[in-house]
């Protein structure tokens, strides 16, 4: 992205504090802290807000956590240069970048619908229909299929990182964890994946030894995620994602593409499916366990969809169903994929921010914020059991929104 570099240096925007807004915190996480802002030296009469990530250099200058102060340098910039190059109506579009003495960060489009999570626990079975799952299913392979045609892997899809945006339209957020590999290796499609042809599955021992610190959660997943990491193979060996959302190949270590956005796609289904993950254990070590052991338990009558997701599922990525199948397979034979994106109403309208009082919202001090809340974060991380961290990443911290009760009305396909 060498080339990427130079253009985001020349045309990004460059952001200045004292221009900024700051209207409320939307969320923290490790790695930043995100702001709803809005750029007064932009055009203030137009009233657009954004999502402003910040970043404390200190954090990024930290040791003790195994990886190290260029490793943490190399995924912010390439998250900027990954977001300057996309053209996507699901993706976002940076809108500016800015760096001050202790902070670094970037703004992008601000969405009013929170997450996809959050969004599902509002349900009264805490859980979407299948046409409803059709749509949001549909364009996630959509903007899967664009990462991977740009040599981008996303390696953290999960509904905390899918927005909703003011159209009721998805979109991705957060490439903190991506990486760049060889454009070709998506594009070829195992045609076996997408049969009903006998195929041998791969088996792993009930003894399977973890690797020493294999360990990756939603709080300290980072790894040594960057844009360089891809082996003669065309494959990555960075050891990243979330831990119910990873797929086998990472946690075995042999190396990994663009398969694994398909697992975890899998995975993301199901939970839409039946509101829960298919492999959550009682510890990390116990998750991993069944990620590569126990196949997904799908049950209910048999539907496209259940097959669909089991096909995802599918342990070794040699196997697993890639875009061509997923596209074409029963699940979607009523999917125009050429319009859904110019559909007008969504499933969830989101009816815009909530925002009171702005112009005298003026107190948040940012860098002192991000201080405090980095300070909050890690002492959540040191006191907070394993389990229940994994239970509560990114639970109620974005804008709360009234929900639609049109929603469960949503059926097109």
């Amino acid at each position: 992205m060498d080339d990427d570099e130079g253009l985001l240096r020349r045309s990004v925007r460059k952001l200045h504090l004292s221009q900024l807004q700051v209207v409320s915190a939307l969320g923290r996480g490790a790695k930043g802290v995100v702001f709803l802002v809005r750029d007064l030296g932009f055009d203030a009469a137009a009233d657009e807000f954004f999502a402003l990530k910040v970043i404390s250099k200190a954090l990024i200058a930290a040791k003790g956590d195994g990886d190290s102060e260029g490793s943490r340098r190399k995924r912010v910039r390439f998250e900027q240069l990954a977001l300057s190059r996309f053209r996507h109506p699901l993706l976002p579009s940076l809108h500016g970048v800015f760096e001050s003495e202790k902070l670094v960060g970037y703004a992008i489009g601000y969405c009013p619908g929170r997450d996809l999570h959050s969004l599902r626990k509002r349900q009264t079975e805490k859980m979407f229909s299948d046409d409803i799952i059709r749509f949001y299913a549909a364009e996630l392979v959509l903007a899967l299929e664009y990462l991977h045609g740009l040599g981008i892997v996303y390696r953290d899809l999960k509904p905390e990182n899918i927005m909703i945006q003011e159209n009721g339209h998805l979109m991705l957020v957060d490439f903190d964890l991506s990486t760049e590999l060889p454009v070709k290796t998506p594009q070829v499609v195992n045609s076996a994946a997408s049969s009903n042809s006998p195929k041998r599955k791969r088996r792993f021992s009930a003894f399977y030894k973890f690797r020493r610190n294999s360990g990756i959660s939603p709080d300290d997943s980072a790894g040594k995620s960057n844009s360089n990491d891809a082996d003669r193979a065309g494959k990555s060996n960075s050891f990243v994602g979330t831990e119910e959302y990873v797929a086998p190949e990472i946690i075995l270590g042999n190396g990994h593409d663009f398969a694994v956005d398909w697992w975890s796609l899998g995975v993301v289904l199901y939970e839409m499916l039946y509101g829960a993950t298919p492999f959550r254990g009682s510890s990390r070590k116990d998750t991993f366990y069944r990620i590569l052991a126990k196949e997904p338990e799908l049950v209910g009558e048999a539907t496209s969809l259940r097959d669909l997701i089991r096909k995802l599922l599918e342990k070794d990525p040699k196997q697993r169903i890639g875009v061509e199948g997923i596209k074409g397979h029963d699940f979607f034979k009523a999917v125009d994929w050429d319009t859904i994106l110019q559909i007008q109403r969504p499933p969830f309208i989101p009816l815009g921010p909530d925002i009171e009082d702005v112009d005298g919202n003026k107190g948040i001090d940012l860098e002192s914020f991000v201080e405090d809340a980095h300070k909050k974060h890690n002492d959540e991380k040191t006191n907070t059991p394993e389990q229940n961290k994994s239970e509560n990443t990114n639970e109620g911290v974005w804008i709360n929104q009234n929900n639609n009760s049109e929603y469960n009305k949503f059926s097109i396909f």
